[in-house]
């Protein structure tokens, strides 16, 4: 049952008197429940409560942490139909997608254990001492990776379980031996309620110290200022907007103790179409974007945002196609109505713009907060000159840009800003003749495909969900995949330590049975 109150810990808390509720986008009314939004002094026992259960977590050993994370996901999974039915009541979404996103996350946590009961993560190093070495000794230096201390996680709005509560950075930082406080997303806070309720059991039934987890309830941004500034918080994992992503990044970046912020902040997600697959595919890749960029109501940081191919009847035969197929698609519901406002909101905008043509937008009635689709074309040369039409419109959304030549659209691709996807669509042999676009494309993003859709970001560990800025705060972190742990620890070197002192990853007996690099080889 949902209290509306907030987790400090195994502690249930409604000091304040500022209360708010979720929306229910499909039926555009309140849900029926009251949440309390957490006060300073509830964030500084959260607070407080994470330090005090850094000091033992951190040193926990990773099969005691699998068994917690394994026990989240089971205890997830025991909250049966009320989360399904609560978070398709919070973001209008469907069922199935629910089901499905339940299961990414419980799949996450799962895979985290795996990586702990393995343990070769931290990566130690060994490098042994050698006393008589001329002409000057040589110490004894092993080193290893260590959890940061408490980590604040922003749940995401479209991602109501698999990137929120207990998502993909909640996972990762618990892995890493760092303490989560999660400022829960506003739209969807009854989903978190509910999955915190599940991490707590999780934590009381595996001996987890009081204060591992926290759950703070929020309407607007005070709550997750007061978090991002607050001196005993080491770090930040936030989804959502740029706009949201860089206020956050400046505040910590203002603190006396400046502290990363790793966010993901979305993408225009570059699709480039190479003759062949124009010549020879073209309504094949028509209707499956289609399906892609309306995938979600297109609420997805991986969204296809933009098609670009060189001018000719085959392209204009593409964007023929995609418009008549992505006009067939019924429109579903966006997530709440401010987040549907927004959308409105750009694609007018951009669809204004000096040399834009609007060449597919759903016009038939729909119910409120139900985004329609729209397509845009325009020439290379238009879109070199307006950085407007480089902006992310959240939603079913997209724009073609027709190139004069692939010298043009090499142009275009290097003038873009960092996006999480980039992807081609062609033969192999045109990889080779268009390096030079490939190697464009692959510099600004994270990951590049080759014919295939760039929605869809599979949880494993060579996923890097992540890429240049403004796409994230730094490239050379993932948020998906178990390679996410890497952004909630640090490396410490060790030096003359006595053995029987060290971290039993850097023992000489190595009793974790661990993979380390010993004297530059990588040994068991």
């Amino acid at each position: 049952m949902i209290s509306g109150t907030n987790a400090i810990g195994n502690t249930l808390s409604k000091k304040g008197n500022h209360t708010y509720k979720t929306f229910n986008p499909k039926e555009n009314k309140d849900t029926e429940w009251t949440f309390f939004e957490a006060t300073s002094a509830e964030i500084d026992e959260a607070v407080d409560l994470a330090t005090e259960a850094y000091k033992e977590y951190k040193d926990f050993s990773g099969s005691k942490k699998a068994k917690f994370l394994n026990a989240i996901a089971d205890e997830i999974e025991a909250l049966g139909d009320e989360l399904i039915h609560t978070y398709c009541k919070e973001s209008g979404l469907p069922e199935g997608r629910a089901r499905g996103e339940r299961g990414r996350t419980m799949g996450q946590l799962r895979s985290f254990a795996t990586l702990l009961q393995d343990g070769s993560w931290v990566e130690a190093v060994i490098e042994k001492g050698q006393p008589n070495r001329a002409p000057m000794p040589k110490s004894d230096i092993r080193k290893m990776l260590f959890p940061l201390g408490p980590v604040v996680v922003f749940g995401a709005s479209n991602f109501p379980l698999a990137f929120s509560t207990a998502g993909g950075d909640t996972a990762s930082a618990l892995a890493a031996g760092c303490p989560v406080i999660v400022k829960s997303h506003p739209m969807h806070a009854g989903t978190g309620e509910l999955v915190a309720s599940a991490i707590i059991k999780a934590a009381e039934k595996t001996g987890m110290p009081n204060g591992v987890f926290s759950n703070l309830n929020s309407s607007g941004i005070a709550v997750g200022q007061q978090l991002v500034k607050h001196p005993k918080v080491k770090a930040v994992g936030f989804t959502g907007s740029l706009k949201g992503g860089m206020a956050l990044y400046k505040l910590a970046n203002e603190r006396d103790e400046p502290i990363p912020v790793f966010a993901e902040m979305g993408s225009i997600n570059p699709v480039v179409i190479l003759p062949s697959a124009l010549e020879n595919d073209s309504d094949v890749w028509a209707t499956k974007y289609a399906s892609s960029i309306t995938m979600g109501a297109g609420q997805f940081c991986t969204n296809p945002g933009l098609v670009l191919g060189l001018k000719g009847d085959n392209l204009d035969s593409f964007i023929s196609t995609l418009s008549e197929e992505i006009l067939k698609l019924e429109p579903t519901c966006m997530l709440h109505p401010t987040i549907h406002a927004k959308y409105q909101e750009g694609k007018k905008e951009l669809s204004e713009q000096n040399g834009v043509t609007i060449v597919a937008d759903y016009d038939k009635p729909t119910d409120k907060n139900i985004g329609s689709q729209t397509i845009l074309k325009v020439k290379g040369s238009d879109f070199l000159s307006n950085t407007k039409l480089h902006t992310e419109v959240f939603g079913p959304f997209s724009v073609v840009v027709s190139c004069d030549d692939a010298s043009q659209l090499e142009k275009i691709l290097n003038q873009l800003d960092g996006q999480l996807t980039g992807t081609i669509l062609g033969s192999e042999d045109e990889l080779k003749t268009y390096e030079e676009i490939v190697d464009g494309l692959q510099n600004r993003v994270g990951r590049i495909l080759f014919n295939g859709m760039p929605t869809g970001v599979e949880v494993c560990s060579s996923m890097v969900h992540g890429g240049p800025f403004p796409a994230s705060t730094d490239a050379r972190f993932t948020s998906v995949g178990t390679s996410a742990i890497k952004r909630w620890v640090r490396p410490v070197s060790f030096q003359d330590w006595p053995n029987r002192f060290l971290p039993q990853a850097l023992q000489d007996e190595n009793p974790l049975g661990i993979v380390r690099l010993e004297e530059g080889s990588y040994i068991k």
